[in-house]
């Protein structure tokens, strides 16, 4: 479970409730449930997006969301290291000794970076492949952070029309002076639905998304980097100032520790 998505809804949606309570005691927040304004603006949303986006992604909403709540288990560090460790040995022993460390390697796109170096791949059919394959994995994240932002564009949306059509039901029934107030206030319900859902659910999430990407990609950035200058036969302390380029310098100290 990421801890700071956690807490960052519990902290939202807690300060949303507790200045409802703060404001109008315990019993208000049954003035704040609306099932009409919720169906209008749940359904309203989920309906704008399956006509945004094609029905695949649709199916796949549960998993973007679930990633979200996963933390993200990367140790940077580590990865700079090996290649570090990679680049000395190949250039004591020669690039096919990595072929064992090779097949112990755990993450999928280093290991296949290495396995086309080992191969004798040429370095530009190298960078060409691994920056294709990076570019796909980068269209794939953007588009499941685009579902979540969009979600949060049409929420706000689908809550002003439900405020709108409230009161219009209202106008509609002016003769009843004593609910005027109460259907008034249940009209704007709609509105507080989707601006909340929008900013305390499916823009924050959409943005987290679309920063663990951006880490992601220039993660594997510096892979490729690395990769290539073991193949290229460069000096492991070049490789080191090289790939440590890419961290920030809170993380840089570890990445220089020695492998254990």
């Amino acid at each position: 479970m990421d801890r700071s998505t956690l807490i960052g809804l519990l902290v939202g949606w807690g300060a949303l409730t507790g200045a409802v309570i703060w404001e109008g005691g315990p019993g208000a927040l049954r003035a704040f449930w609306n099932g009409p304004a919720f169906l209008l603006v749940a359904g309203g949303t989920l309906g704008a997006t399956i006509l945004s986006f094609p029905i695949e992604r649709i199916r796949q909403l549960r998993a973007v969301v679930r990633k979200a709540f996963v933390a993200e288990d990367v140790d940077t560090g580590r990865i700079v290291r090996t290649l570090v460790g990679f680049a000395d040995r190949a250039r004591r022993d020669g690039l096919l000794s990595l072929e064992e460390d090779m097949r112990r390697e755990p993450d999928p796109f280093l290991k296949k970076g290495i396995r086309l170096a080992i191969d004798g791949t040429d370095p530009e059919i190298v960078r060409d492949i691994l920056e294709t394959e990076l570019a796909q994995l980068e269209a794939r994240h953007r588009e499941g952070a685009n579902l979540l932002l969009s979600m949060g564009g049409f929420a706000p949306t689908l809550g002003v029309i439900g405020t709108v059509a409230g009161l219009v039901f209202m106008l509609l029934e002016m003769s009843d002076q004593e609910s005027m107030g109460r259907k008034i206030s249940g009209a704007f319900i709609a509105t507080l639905y989707g601006v909340s859902f929008a900013n305390l659910l499916f823009l924050p999430l959409g943005s987290k998304l679309k920063r663990r990407s951006e880490a992601e990609v220039l993660r594997r950035e510096m892979m490729i980097e690395g990769i290539l200058a073991v193949q290229s036969g460069d000096n492991p302390r070049l490789v080191e100032q090289k790939l440590t380029a890419f961290l920030p310098p809170s993380e840089r100290p570890s990445a220089r520790q020695a492998p254990k």
